[in-house]
């Protein structure tokens, strides 16, 4: 019944979804409507807060940019192709091949959410080596692995908290940081990692479809598509000239590359030495960086393993900026602001989680940026709960602050499964070759969206932090 319930759900999505750059455009509509309608906000106004934001988000487009191609980049090393070969050896059915490819992504993406490319490469790989494997079953599996991100070491919010100086403390949002035991050492957040390592892989076994007709990724393929690519060092040597030059033995030796490296894991070293186990975009980038440098062992080799990584990337290149100008509208208008404001005016001390969670969801439609979203609601969440919790010590007002953090966090995660934005960290790579929308794969995702929801806001609510 389950199984039934998926198909039906994956067959409206693929009669009704539009694209995601569709997706990005009608809910960039939507929203200069609600500002229009409902905040009174004039025309010029709202494309002006468009205009505005529209390149707010070009930091963070270029940071997911690198962290794709250069997690892609390691992943085309040999060494990783041997780590793939004897991982086939004991990964043999399609069964196994869904379970531990969202238990393997689940764990890969507590450390970092940019690592989904590593369980891409994963998974394109195995369903390139074993039969019978629905492919547009595998991608949903992928990309639903990657939500456990938001409790693990890169959760952008828990970060922020925890950050000496951050935009609320300067604001006077709070007295002081929130250390990372309020929230991601949280009972609240170790039992939510639990439910993802433990409950996800098995959840996914139950949706698995049992249709007689399934796409494997070989009937999938384009026929221009290069299926069996020439080895990166083959390559590499088939650009020497035919004689000696010192331009060749630059591009192909290792010595100038080992500086690089030596300089790099240097720095690596001193950085965790200087701030402890602290992760964030730019340091995961620079760790993929070297690593790949490494792994690759010549310039030339190395440049080669990042042309082939960037040959997807097109869709975060054009569509961010549509959401960074949705934020524009929702910053600049009031709009974000207006919508906390209105959820958390009817949260009482027994409910301002379970609120915070549905505002985390809701504007995450809108702004499928963790940080950026939390940048637009999180001050209203943060007085609303200080308003609720007035009179009480200052330790459980921080515990309400951390909880309702959390809960705009889990929130934010969860309706990811709704919202096709981050399905271009995917599509890159498991796309490639392929003819494959986001309609193709949104719709296995109903079924864990419902379930989640259910479980995590019992969590959120009721469950001591």
């Amino acid at each position: 019944m389950i199984t039934k319930l998926g198909e039906k759900f994956t067959f409206l999505f693929q009669k009704y979804m539009p694209d995601a750059f569709v997706f990005a455009i009608l809910l960039t509509l939507i929203t200069g409507l609600s500002a229009f309608f409902f905040l009174d906000a004039k025309p010029i106004e709202i494309i002006v807060s468009w205009y505005d934001g529209f390149w707010s988000l070009l930091e963070f487009g270029m940071q997911i940019v690198l962290i794709i191609i250069t997690g892609f980049a390691i992943a085309l090393s040999p060494i990783i192709n041997k780590l793939i070969d004897r991982l086939t050896h004991y990964i043999k059915t399609p069964k196994k091949v869904y379970f531990f490819v969202v238990l393997i992504g689940v764990l890969l993406s507590m450390i970092s959410f940019g690592w989904v490319v590593i369980t891409c490469v994963l998974a394109r790989e195995l369903a390139l080596r074993i039969k019978g494997i629905n492919y547009p079953f595998l991608v949903a599996c992928v990309y639903f692995s990657n939500s456990a991100w938001v409790t693990g070491l890169s959760s952008s919010i828990p970060l922020l908290l925890g950050t000496k100086d951050n935009y609320l403390i300067q604001a006077g949002v709070l007295s002081d940081v929130i250390p990372t035991t309020y929230t991601l050492g949280s009972t609240l957040n170790i039992v939510t990692v639990l439910l993802f390592v433990l409950f996800a892989p098995l959840m996914i076994l139950l949706l698995i479809p049992k249709t007689k007709h399934i796409k494997e990724l070989k009937d999938m393929t384009e026929h221009s598509y290069n299926k069996e690519q020439t080895s990166i060092k083959n390559e590499a040597d088939g650009l020497n000239l035919n004689y000696n030059a010192l331009s060749d033995k630059l591009n192909n030796g290792i010595l100038l590359q080992i500086i690089i490296v030596v300089m790099g894991l240097t720095y690596i070293i001193y950085h965790f030495h200087t701030n402890g186990f602290e992760l964030n975009f730019n340091i995961m980038i620079f760790i993929f960086l070297i690593i790949g440098l490494a792994l690759h062992k010549t310039p030339m080799r190395y440049a080669i393993a990042m042309k082939r990584s960037s040959s997807n990337i097109s869709g975060i290149l054009y569509q961010y900026p549509f959401y960074a100008g949705i934020m524009g509208i929702m910053l600049h208008t009031g709009l974000g602001k207006e919508l906390a404001n209105m959820l958390s005016s009817v949260a009482t001390l027994e409910t301002y989680p379970f609120y915070a969670f549905i505002t985390g969801g809701i504007v995450n439609f809108a702004i499928p940026s963790a940080g950026g979203e939390f940048a637009v609601v999180g001050p209203s969440i943060i007085d609303a709960v200080k308003d609720i919790g007035a009179g009480l010590p200052a330790e459980e007002v921080t515990a309400m602050i951390s909880r309702a953090s959390l809960s705009v966090a889990y929130g934010e995660s969860l309706t990811n499964l709704l919202q096709p934005f981050f399905l271009l960290l995917v599509f890159p790579i498991m796309g490639a070759g392929i003819k494959i929308q986001a309609r193709d794969v949104m719709g296995y995702f109903v079924i864990p969206f419902v379930v989640l929801f259910i479980i995590q806001s019992i969590l959120v609510m009721w469950l001591p932090l």
